[in-house]
């Protein structure tokens, strides 16, 4: 396995391009997605792209790797000009790609699967494969046993093979999308002493993050992509957080986070010091949302939920912290009755709403927002119809809909809820922000005891976050019972009163806030301690 031919720059010399993006366009129709973007990258450096949801960040990205064309502009590597159409042509450039969805086949081995990224076609030598794997997992400084299958591995591990893949194919820049999100905190580390380790060695990084403390702790220089265009490049040590966020967002950003949140304890969770938008918890009362030794049935023998038993108090937000796939989802699909358990039992307020179906739970007083935002609205459907979509008989004269009461309660709601939209758009042509502060207002505007939401702010923006966290705080300060499902361990952080961890269908610990750190979390959610 040959190492990168160049050393970082001296200090003191000017650092050479190794990639230039120069006036790059792109446009989907009328959407213009990249308008004249220049960005650099140099030898040795970590540089960061942030920018808001549909700033351009990813397709920039793509355009780099060979994914996407651009409509116009110039791709120069080593200061020359290249023609990236295809994945292909960047590795052949020296350019690879890791993003948070892993292209893997996993009955098969490391090896294998680093092979299959290899440019060309002929006969495989296995041993000499076997060898550069070994040579590339010494480079990055990780133990990998070439021979085991992809699917035995953890998420932390498969992504380290996805960066072995790109080292085997001797590249030189390495894109990281969104490189944490299906990441425990221990996993966090151990990447960015691989990426770190990498940088000494020559390689360039461009790594894309919302994480705005992971950019400050881990970059170099930090590009702000907003509509489209870089507002500002800058050393990352010269920039503040809260300077960035409004830099992505063109505005002063408030920085929502409970009075209690351990921030002082830990300052790198913080996105942003608030600016006086904090609630402090009430004391917390009866149980209103319980669950009792739940399971739900999966595939074979397997359970996707296996007794897991769970209470809410009125006046607080449990949070449920945990990896992609390990029953979070199912939980919640529990909850909201669209699954029924083989075991256990599920009351609201006390009613038992055990296999009951979307409207008795909804009857009974729980507030159900999910994960899947496009999939709780019908997109052809206006934003007046979506509001009252789940609660139709409410809104008849007669046999037919009383127009007029719909079209005052959503302008009512639009306008408490701050919906960039008119109640006669179709819900399918709005932001993932609006969409997502409709859902909120379809939930809250009924006044449920208990409210249950997962992901609320996946995909959203920094303003649409604040909105979110600030609507979930309210609820709590005004009695509900919140169960909060998130694999943003700082989103937990900054909205719980307690977090519960789940691990292979079951709850394997509960953490009271102020004792709840990253590293902790990170062991329970890998299921290495109890």
């Amino acid at each position: 396995m040959s190492s990168v031919s160049s050393a970082p720059s001296a200090p003191g010399t000017a650092a050479r391009p190794v990639v230039e993006l120069r006036d790059i366009r792109k446009s989907y129709g009328d959407l213009l997605v990249n308008d004249g973007v220049d960005l650099s990258l140099e030898e040795g450096e970590v540089h960061a792209v942030l920018g808001e949801n549909g700033a351009g960040k990813t397709t920039l990205m793509r355009i780099l790797y060979g994914l996407t064309r651009p409509d116009s502009g110039e791709i120069r590597v080593a200061g020359e000009p290249v023609t990236i159409a295809t994945p292909k042509d960047a590795i052949a450039h020296g350019i690879g790609m890791v993003t948070q969805h892993f292209a893997l086949v996993k009955p098969m081995t490391v090896t294998e699967n680093v092979v299959l990224s290899e440019i060309g076609l002929g006969r495989v030598n296995l041993a000499t494969a076997r060898r550069k794997v070994l040579e590339a997992a010494d480079r990055i400084g990780v133990a990998v046993d070439p021979d085991a299958r992809v699917g035995s591995l953890s998420i932390g591990e498969q992504q380290r093979v996805e960066i072995l893949k790109a080292l085997y194919n001797d590249c030189r820049v390495l894109i990281l999308d969104e490189p944490t999100a299906v990441l425990v905190p221990q996993d966090v580390d151990a990447l960015f002493a691989t990426v770190h380790r990498l940088t000494e060695q020559g390689m360039a990084v461009l790594f894309i993050s919302h994480k705005l403390h992971e950019v400050s702790a881990n970059s170099t220089r930090v590009s702000v992509l907003r509509r489209g265009r870089i507002v500002e490049t800058m050393p990352t040590g010269n920039a503040d957080p809260r300077a960035l966020a409004e830099l992505m967002v063109g505005r002063p950003t408030l920085g929502v986070r409970r009075a209690d949140a351990p921030v002082a304890a830990d300052p790198e969770l913080a996105l942003a010091e608030p600016t006086g938008t904090t609630s402090e918890p009430p004391p917390a009362k009866d149980v209103v949302l319980q669950l009792e030794e739940v399971s739900l049935g999966g595939s074979g023998t397997r359970l996707t939920l296996d007794g897991v038993s769970l209470s809410v108090r009125s006046g607080e937000i449990v949070g449920v912290a945990g990896v992609s796939g390990n029953g979070q989802r199912e939980l919640v699909d529990v909850l909201c009755g669209m699954a029924a358990p083989i075991a256990g039992r599920v009351t609201v307020g006390g009613t038992d709403i055990t296999g009951r179906g979307p409207r008795d739970v909804m009857n009974a007083g729980l507030g159900r927002i999910p994960e899947d935002r496009h999939g709780s609205v019908v997109g052809e459907l206006s934003v007046e119809h979506n509001l009252v979509i789940e609660d139709l008989d409410s809104y008849r004269r007669g046999p037919f809909l009383d127009r007029r009461r719909v079209r005052a309660h959503a302008e009512a709601l639009i306008e408490r809820f701050s919906i960039k939209a008119k109640p006669t758009d179709p819900i399918g042509s709005l932001s993932g922000g609006n969409m997502q502060k409709v859902l909120l207002a379809r939930v809250l505007s009924r006044d449920p005891r208990a409210v249950v939401v997962a992901q609320p702010s996946r995909g959203l923006d920094v303003g649409a976050t604040e909105f979110v966290h600030r609507e979930l705080l309210d609820r709590r300060a005004a009695g509900a019972a919140v169960l909060l499902v998130s694999e943003d361990l700082e989103e937990l952080l900054a909205l719980a009163d307690r977090l519960v961890v789940m691990f292979e269908g079951r709850i394997v610990g509960e953490v009271p806030i102020a004792e709840a750190t990253p590293a902790r979390l990170g062991l329970l959610m890998a299921g290495e301690a109890a």
